[in-house]
Protein backbone atom coordinates (compact mmCIF):
# COMPACT_ATOMS: atom_id res chain seq x y z
CA UNK A 1 0.00 0.00 0.00
CA UNK A 2 1.12 3.79 -0.64
CA UNK A 3 -0.62 6.84 0.20
CA UNK A 4 0.41 10.60 0.88
CA UNK A 5 -0.09 11.57 4.47
CA UNK A 6 -2.26 14.09 4.54
CA UNK A 7 -0.65 16.55 7.18
CA UNK A 8 -1.75 20.02 6.31
CA UNK A 9 -3.84 19.75 9.43
CA UNK A 10 -0.44 20.49 11.54
CA UNK A 11 0.46 23.55 8.98
CA UNK A 12 1.96 26.15 12.02
CA UNK A 13 2.30 23.33 14.68
CA UNK A 14 5.62 22.57 15.97
CA UNK A 15 4.45 21.63 19.61
CA UNK A 16 2.39 18.48 20.68
CA UNK A 17 1.97 18.70 23.92
CA UNK A 18 1.32 15.03 25.60
CA UNK A 19 -1.22 14.14 28.26
CA UNK A 20 -3.09 11.68 29.55
CA UNK A 21 -5.49 12.79 32.10
CA UNK A 22 -6.57 10.48 34.81
CA UNK A 23 -10.11 12.19 35.73
CA UNK A 24 -12.57 15.36 34.60
CA UNK A 25 -10.34 18.07 37.45
CA UNK A 26 -6.83 17.37 35.33
CA UNK A 27 -9.20 17.24 31.44
CA UNK A 28 -10.40 20.57 32.67
CA UNK A 29 -6.80 21.35 33.95
CA UNK A 30 -5.11 20.48 30.90
CA UNK A 31 -7.54 22.35 28.45
CA UNK A 32 -7.62 26.12 30.48
CA UNK A 33 -3.86 25.91 30.57
CA UNK A 34 -3.41 25.18 26.71
CA UNK A 35 -5.75 27.36 25.73
CA UNK A 36 -4.51 30.47 27.78
CA UNK A 37 -1.41 29.43 26.99
CA UNK A 38 -1.55 29.95 23.13
CA UNK A 39 -1.61 26.42 22.31
CA UNK A 40 -4.14 24.55 20.13
CA UNK A 41 -2.90 20.90 19.97
CA UNK A 42 -3.05 18.32 22.30
CA UNK A 43 -2.13 14.24 21.88
CA UNK A 44 -3.88 11.97 24.21
CA UNK A 45 -2.05 9.48 25.21
CA UNK A 46 -4.64 6.47 25.59
CA UNK A 47 -2.98 5.51 28.47
CA UNK A 48 -4.97 5.70 31.62
CA UNK A 49 -8.71 4.39 32.14
CA UNK A 50 -10.23 7.88 31.49
CA UNK A 51 -8.15 9.07 28.43
CA UNK A 52 -10.63 8.05 25.48
CA UNK A 53 -13.37 9.94 27.81
CA UNK A 54 -10.86 12.94 28.18
CA UNK A 55 -10.31 12.68 24.72
CA UNK A 56 -14.04 13.18 23.64
CA UNK A 57 -14.40 16.27 25.80
CA UNK A 58 -11.32 17.91 24.71
CA UNK A 59 -12.16 17.29 21.07
CA UNK A 60 -15.96 18.80 21.56
CA UNK A 61 -14.16 22.02 21.52
CA UNK A 62 -13.23 22.19 17.84
CA UNK A 63 -11.07 25.29 18.30
CA UNK A 64 -8.51 22.35 19.94
CA UNK A 65 -6.78 19.75 17.26
CA UNK A 66 -6.93 16.66 19.51
CA UNK A 67 -5.50 13.75 18.38
CA UNK A 68 -4.70 10.50 20.01
CA UNK A 69 -1.64 8.54 20.87
CA UNK A 70 -0.16 5.19 22.20
CA UNK A 71 -3.06 3.89 19.68
CA UNK A 72 -1.84 0.15 19.47
CA UNK A 73 -4.53 -1.41 16.76
CA UNK A 74 -7.30 -1.15 14.32
CA UNK A 75 -10.16 -1.20 17.28
CA UNK A 76 -8.59 1.29 19.36
CA UNK A 77 -7.93 3.70 16.50
CA UNK A 78 -11.78 3.69 15.59
CA UNK A 79 -13.23 4.26 18.61
CA UNK A 80 -10.83 7.31 18.95
CA UNK A 81 -11.57 8.82 15.88
CA UNK A 82 -15.00 7.90 16.93
CA UNK A 83 -14.66 10.16 20.07
CA UNK A 84 -13.28 13.18 17.72
CA UNK A 85 -9.64 12.55 17.06
CA UNK A 86 -8.22 14.46 14.66
CA UNK A 87 -4.56 12.49 13.91
CA UNK A 88 -3.25 8.93 15.13
CA UNK A 89 0.11 8.32 16.86
CA UNK A 90 1.49 4.77 17.73
CA UNK A 91 4.75 4.08 19.26
CA UNK A 92 5.69 1.89 16.05
CA UNK A 93 4.09 1.19 12.79
CA UNK A 94 0.92 -0.54 12.72
CA UNK A 95 -0.44 -1.51 9.11
CA UNK A 96 -4.29 -1.94 10.47
CA UNK A 97 -4.33 1.84 12.18
CA UNK A 98 -2.72 3.02 9.01
CA UNK A 99 -5.42 1.63 7.22
CA UNK A 100 -8.01 2.95 9.30
CA UNK A 101 -6.75 6.39 9.35
CA UNK A 102 -6.89 5.97 5.22
CA UNK A 103 -10.35 5.13 5.82
CA UNK A 104 -11.41 8.01 7.80
CA UNK A 105 -8.56 10.84 5.73
CA UNK A 106 -7.25 11.34 8.94
CA UNK A 107 -3.16 11.57 9.59
CA UNK A 108 -1.06 9.08 11.30
CA UNK A 109 2.34 9.12 13.03
CA UNK A 110 3.73 5.96 13.50
CA UNK A 111 6.59 5.51 16.11
CA UNK A 112 10.13 4.39 14.25
CA UNK A 113 13.24 3.22 16.22
CA UNK A 114 15.20 1.45 13.40
CA UNK A 115 16.30 2.45 9.78
CA UNK A 116 13.89 -0.44 8.81
CA UNK A 117 10.68 0.67 10.52
CA UNK A 118 11.68 4.32 8.80
CA UNK A 119 11.89 1.78 5.52
CA UNK A 120 8.46 0.52 6.06
CA UNK A 121 6.70 3.62 6.81
CA UNK A 122 8.44 5.35 3.88
CA UNK A 123 7.37 2.65 1.27
CA UNK A 124 4.00 3.32 2.70
CA UNK A 125 3.84 6.97 1.66
CA UNK A 126 4.22 8.55 5.08
CA UNK A 127 6.68 11.36 5.38
CA UNK A 128 6.75 12.50 9.14
CA UNK A 129 7.42 9.70 11.45
CA UNK A 130 7.49 9.67 15.51
CA UNK A 131 11.12 9.01 16.65
CA UNK A 132 10.53 6.52 19.58
CA UNK A 133 12.08 7.22 21.95
CA UNK A 134 14.29 9.31 20.79
CA UNK A 135 16.22 10.15 23.86
CA UNK A 136 16.89 6.28 24.12
CA UNK A 137 17.72 6.13 20.08
CA UNK A 138 20.63 8.71 20.22
CA UNK A 139 17.78 11.88 19.48
CA UNK A 140 19.06 13.96 16.64
CA UNK A 141 22.12 12.51 16.11
CA UNK A 142 20.17 9.38 15.43
CA UNK A 143 17.89 11.86 12.77
CA UNK A 144 21.65 13.04 11.70
CA UNK A 145 22.14 9.34 10.61
CA UNK A 146 18.85 8.40 9.18
CA UNK A 147 18.81 11.76 6.89
CA UNK A 148 20.91 11.15 4.02
CA UNK A 149 18.54 8.31 3.12
CA UNK A 150 15.04 9.40 4.06
CA UNK A 151 15.72 12.57 2.27
CA UNK A 152 12.24 13.74 1.84
CA UNK A 153 10.92 12.15 5.93
CA UNK A 154 10.79 14.47 9.10
CA UNK A 155 10.83 13.31 12.07
CA UNK A 156 8.80 14.04 15.51
CA UNK A 157 10.97 13.53 18.34
CA UNK A 158 8.85 12.18 21.34
CA UNK A 159 10.99 11.20 24.52
CA UNK A 160 13.57 12.99 26.54
CA UNK A 161 12.53 16.69 24.80
CA UNK A 162 12.22 18.81 27.77
CA UNK A 163 12.15 22.88 27.80
CA UNK A 164 16.10 22.75 28.43
CA UNK A 165 16.49 21.37 25.14
CA UNK A 166 13.60 22.27 22.80
CA UNK A 167 15.31 24.69 20.96
CA UNK A 168 17.92 22.55 19.97
CA UNK A 169 15.08 19.87 18.42
CA UNK A 170 13.58 22.21 16.45
CA UNK A 171 16.21 24.37 15.20
CA UNK A 172 17.46 20.61 13.19
CA UNK A 173 15.65 21.01 9.85
CA UNK A 174 14.68 17.36 9.62
CA UNK A 175 12.51 18.53 12.74
CA UNK A 176 9.02 19.02 11.76
CA UNK A 177 7.84 18.94 15.29
CA UNK A 178 8.12 18.10 19.19
CA UNK A 179 6.35 15.63 21.53
CA UNK A 180 6.55 15.66 25.05
CA UNK A 181 4.91 15.73 28.14
CA UNK A 182 7.05 18.32 30.20
CA UNK A 183 4.02 21.09 29.56
CA UNK A 184 1.55 18.64 30.63
CA UNK A 185 2.62 15.86 32.58
CA UNK A 186 0.23 14.31 35.30
CA UNK A 187 2.19 16.24 37.53
CA UNK A 188 1.26 19.98 35.90
CA UNK A 189 -2.04 18.78 35.81
CA UNK A 190 -1.99 17.93 39.55
CA UNK A 191 -1.27 21.54 39.99
CA UNK A 192 -3.08 24.34 38.33
CA UNK A 193 -4.31 25.52 35.12
CA UNK A 194 -2.06 28.82 35.23
CA UNK A 195 1.01 26.36 35.88
CA UNK A 196 0.39 24.93 32.78
CA UNK A 197 -0.27 28.21 31.27
CA UNK A 198 3.16 29.22 31.70
CA UNK A 199 5.00 26.30 30.10
CA UNK A 200 3.15 26.48 27.40
CA UNK A 201 3.59 30.10 26.48
CA UNK A 202 7.59 29.62 27.36
CA UNK A 203 7.50 26.84 25.25
CA UNK A 204 5.82 28.55 22.10
CA UNK A 205 7.91 31.88 22.81
CA UNK A 206 11.38 29.09 22.12
CA UNK A 207 10.03 28.12 19.75
CA UNK A 208 8.93 31.27 17.71
CA UNK A 209 12.51 32.26 18.26
CA UNK A 210 14.11 28.82 16.40
CA UNK A 211 14.47 28.88 12.49
CA UNK A 212 15.03 24.79 11.15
Amino acid sequence: MHTTQRLSVFEGQRLVPLAAPTDEAQTATLRRGLVNGGLNIVEIGLRTPYSMTALSELAADRDLLVGAGTIMDAAQAKEALAAGARFLVSPGFAGDVLDTALRHDAPYIPGIATATEAMRAWQAGLRLVKLFPANVLGGLEFIDALKPAFRDMSFMPSGGVTSDNLAEHLAHPAVAMVSGSWMTSAAMLDRDADEVARSVRSALETASGVHA
